[in-house]
């Protein structure tokens, strides 16, 4: 008898990808939302999944066989209220991953404050373009795929993990109950200031990650961050790889663990684990490096002991950018997939939505859309663009709508992450308790303070008309700004 799960909070990334992996699962699935909009409830109704408005209470008439309860989700909330006093079946998304689609897979988790979905988007067109056709679980939508989640036909499964709290009953990271055989960790830096009081909280559960790593796994980690040297230092019991990104090239040691992955008869793969790894846990036999023959990122070579391995021409711009490639390469190489196809697949990958997407360009003016939420995010991505644009005009329309942003916990830090813009428009909405001003004050470019989407658009519109080079505007934002994209576009 085909199960049946309802789905508190089903239109965020994650649980509207966990849903559409349930339905390929053979599971009936419905679930509930406060805010039902596309893009998630596109994928999800294409899918065929009933969407609720609302969690009324009357939910319970549905009678599923379990509710699963996302993160969002808080005691006080009429249907959570109403699951708890009728004393019903409930799980986190996390949990129910774990148990009904990641057992017996071979998990590759993609870990960090910053890059998370573009590195897991990588990783997972590397494998598809080596034929592996993974199964994978990405917080956003990847161009080079139609949907944010699939079960894939081998064992491997790509992940991005997320060091946010599962559930309101749950208060551990949701990345603690994937199990990766092959982790990467990207960086480490505050976040989330709404769920973690200071850096030690978020480093205990990566610690806590680092300790489900098998002894004939990897992870894989930067060697230039101290946040993430204390981790490891709490303990590892995992072959490391340590990758550092300078200013004129990023290298990565490595020390893996074999692998063999054979063909059934059936078409079926199977993966052999050997725990004797040609070199000792912690040991930093190899050395890859890049080479990088354009500044703005978009062309360099990798190098394996000063051997030219690949080399790598594409679309994507930024040393950030680059430093996901070294990872995800280094990860495919761990379940065998060579350097060379890597780059071959790279060269084709077209990036993720609302990552630097370009949504515009004509007459003299290119509109990008990127998930800006940390001054770290904003600074690198600018860099890119400014290593390619030249003395072209940056405009930055920023939004500060993440918890942490919101909050102002990194205000210290937001006026040096515009270096490399020419002008900066601040939105200020209601919620924000902070002084932009006082950022504004600080920042070394021109930058002001608006309290109408009307008003940014008519500045930005202004600055376009008056320029003259060509003009790239970049709206930062990890949600909808109020539309403010299209706005823009059809004011153009």
């Amino acid at each position: 008898m085909m199960q049946h799960i309802h789905i508190l909070g089903i239109c965020g990334t994650f649980m509207g990808s966990l849903a559409q992996l349930a339905v390929a699962k053979g599971f009936k699935v419905t679930g509930c939302d406060a805010n039902v909009y596309p893009p998630m409830s596109t994928q999800l109704e294409n899918a065929g999944i009933e969407l609720i408005e609302g969690f009324s209470a009357e939910q319970l008439s549905l009678k599923p066989d379990v509710f699963i309860i996302g993160n969002a989700m808080s005691r006080g909330n009429k249907l959570v209220e109403a699951i708890l006093d009728a004393g019903l079946p409930y799980i986190s998304g996390p949990q129910w991953l774990h148990d009904k689609v990641l057992q017996g897979k071979w998990v590759l988790a993609v870990a960090g404050t910053h890059g998370k979905t573009t590195t897991s988007s990588m990783l997972t067109w590397i494998l598809e373009y080596a034929n592996m056709e993974p199964g994978y679980l990405i917080g956003g939508v990847p161009s080079n795929f139609d949907v944010s989640a699939r079960l894939g036909s081998t064992p491997f499964f790509v992940i991005e993990a997320d060091e946010y709290d599962s559930a309101f009953f749950d208060k551990r990271s949701k990345f603690v109950h994937y199990q990766p055989r092959t982790l990467i960790i990207n960086n480490l830096e505050f976040d989330h200031a709404d769920i973690f009081d200071e850096l030690k909280d978020i480093q205990k559960q990566f610690h806590h990650l680092v300790r489900t790593v098998p002894k004939n796994g990897l992870v894989i980690h930067p060697s230039d961050s101290q946040a993430v040297d204390e981790v490891i230092a709490k303990g590892c019991w995992t072959p490391l790889q340590s990758f550092t990104v300078g200013h004129q090239a990023l290298s990565l040691t490595a020390s893996d663990a074999e692998t063999s992955i054979t063909e059934k008869s059936n078409g079926e793969t199977s993966i052999n684990y050997d725990s004797t790894s040609k070199s000792s846990t912690n040991s930093n036999s190899d050395n890859w490096s890049v080479e990088l023959l354009e500044n703005d990122g978009s062309h360099f070579n990798v190098f394996f002991e000063a051997q030219q391995l690949a080399s790598v021409r594409w679309s994507q711009l930024g040393r950030h950018n680059i430093a996901n490639a070294m990872v995800a390469i280094a990860a495919a190489r761990h379940v065998g997939v060579t350097p060379e196809v890597s780059a071959e697949a790279l060269a084709t990958f077209t990036g993720v939505k609302r990552r630097m997407e370009c949504l515009y360009s004509a007459q003299g003016i290119s509109i990008y859309d990127d998930f800006a939420h940390h001054p770290t995010a904003i600074a690198t991505t600018l860099d890119g663009l400014r290593a390619k644009v030249g003395l072209e005009k940056i405009i930055v329309l920023i939004e500060p709508r993440s918890n942490t942003m919101r909050m102002g916990v990194h205000q210290g830090l937001l006026a040096e992450s515009f270096e490399c813009a020419d002008q900066v428009l601040w939105f200020s909405p209601e919620s924000i308790t902070w002084d932009i001003e006082a950022v504004i004050a600080q920042t070394r470019v021109p930058a002001k303070q608006y309290n109408s989407i009307a008003s940014m658009i008519g500045a930005a519109i202004n600055l376009y008309q008056t320029s003259t080079t060509p003009v790239h505007v970049v709206i930062m934002s990890n949600g909808s700004f109020e539309g403010i994209h299209q706005k823009l576009i059809d004011a153009l």
